[in-house]
């Protein structure tokens, strides 16, 4: 039976969100607000901390 080691595939995974992470904080910092709202919705699938991250990248307002 092939496949990857639990903790290996944890690892993998974290790497790719790591670096799909750089590049939404680049397009953030020139998005437009609806953009911006695009974003937040992406991180939000891709993570579980996202509002943390989206608060720190100031992608939405508070309500």
């Amino acid at each position: 039976m092939g496949g990857t080691i639990h903790r290996m595939k944890e690892l993998r995974q974290r790497r790719h969100r790591k670096k799909k992470l750089a590049v939404l904080k680049r397009r953030a910092a020139k998005a437009s607000p609806s953009e911006k709202a695009v974003l937040a919705a992406k991180l939000r699938r891709m993570t579980p901390g996202a509002e943390v991250i989206i608060a720190t990248m100031g992608l939405e307002e508070k309500r």
